[in-house]
């Protein structure tokens, strides 16, 4: 049988066996209908609001201020959309960065056809928000700022603390997109002085298609979805009730030992970074050094295009992903990659690696064996290479 390698953990994850048998019931025996005022809904009911305490406990949240959605993507259109519109009588200006994952820039982009004014600030060679430009970019009609708290491409974990600090001083709502962190880091949204939290079930070993948005109490937001009277009037539409059961076993699951589990897949990523780095030449790791996810490493190849290493990595049984035309649809490289200023040319060459709980050091030696060999191919075939080592 084929060896079959997955490294791709933060575009999804397994379900946990642990997570799958607590839905299970919710599928066919369990089935009520929450909202119905007979026992078997009734039971669905207290398993939502069980897993929704779930959710607040990992984040220093009050029950009452977590909302199911279907996922990250609504939870960012929401928080963003639903804040303008409410608040729109306040002003018309809204924050982010251009390194932002697309469900935030798209959602920005649709408010300026809207009558929105949307500022996107510059962030460092290692993708760090300027803090400087933050400040100085707040105006009196400034509602919103919304910045990642770690990005899904390159892992640099933001400075989130210090941004929640200047919102809170200036009286704006902070949003953050915390899809990637929320699983990877221990989050306290009073400490950190956020108001809106958006994260995924299935970026932490749960299901796919549900995800929360943590809606501080007092915040002015309009409902993103109409309809019946769920989650407290403000997200209408059935609850999802086995994927809420879920998504709470999964996030509890996720902080339990977090800081041991952090620390092995941590010390796997590290290998990883300084194998490739020993034995392949031309190569440079993207994102910040040490204030990066756990799990991420961010690779450029120069010389080579990442579409051609991703499709021949997965050739060798290795689940990955790269930044470029392959996976984004686009001729263009990713554009977290252009923002922290690399060119073109060094863009396109980018692999992302992304380690998880499951992942072993002998998977490591694997990877970066079928690695060597792969780009010592490829560039075989680039003219421009072959100019470099006779030059040299």
């Amino acid at each position: 049988m084929k060896k079959y390698i997955y490294m791709d953990n933060a575009a999804t994850t397994p379900v946990k066996k642990e997570v799958l048998e607590e839905m299970l019931p919710y599928f066919s025996e369990k089935y009520g209908n929450p909202s119905s005022v007979y026992s078997l809904g009734s039971a669905s009911k207290r398993a939502i609001e069980d897993a929704r305490e779930k959710v607040a406990k990992v984040l220093g949240a009050n029950p009452k201020e977590i909302f199911f959605t279907g996922g990250g993507s609504e939870s960012d259109n929401w928080a963003i959309k639903g804040v303008a519109f409410a608040n729109k009588h306040k002003g018309n200006h809204i924050i982010t960065s251009k390194i932002e994952h697309h469900a935030v820039l798209h959602t920005c982009e649709y408010l300026e056809k809207h009558g929105f004014e949307v500022t996107y600030l510059d962030v460092d060679e290692y993708g760090v928000v300027d803090l400087e430009q933050l400040k100085n970019s707040i105006t009196d009609k400034t509602i919103l700022i919304s910045i990642m708290f770690a990005n899904n491409e390159i892992g640099t974990i933001e400075p989130i603390k210090e941004i929640g600090e200047i919102a809170k001083g200036r009286n704006i709502y902070f949003h953050t997109d915390a899809v990637q962190a929320v699983g990877n880091i221990r989050i306290d949204v009073n400490e950190l002085n956020i108001d809106l939290l958006s994260m995924s079930a299935h970026k932490f070993y749960g299901p796919k298609g549900i995800g929360a948005l943590y809606i501080r109490q007092g915040v002015k937001i309009d409902p993103l979805i109409a309809g019946g009277a769920q989650e407290r009037n403000r997200r209408a539409g059935t609850e999802n009730v086995p994927a809420i059961v879920g998504m709470g076993k999964a996030i509890e699951l996720a902080y339990a030992n977090l800081e041991e589990k952090n620390e092995r897949i941590r010390r796997l990523r590290d290998m990883l970074i300084e194998k490739i780095q020993a034995n392949i030449p031309y190569v440079r790791l993207n994102g910040h050094p040490t204030k990066r996810l756990p799990g991420n490493v961010n690779m450029c190849f120069q010389y080579i295009e990442g579409e051609s290493l991703l499709l021949s990595l997965d050739m060798e049984g290795i689940a990955a992903s790269s930044g470029s035309a392959c996976t984004s649809g686009s001729l263009d490289p990713s554009h977290v990659l252009l923002a922290i200023g690399l060119p073109h040319e060094i863009a396109h060459g980018s692999l992302r690696l992304t380690l998880g709980e499951f992942n072993t050091e002998e998977e490591i030696d694997y990877v970066v064996e079928k690695l060597v060999k792969i780009v010592e191919r490829l560039r075989s075939m680039s003219p421009l290479y072959e100019k470099v080592k006779e030059e040299k």
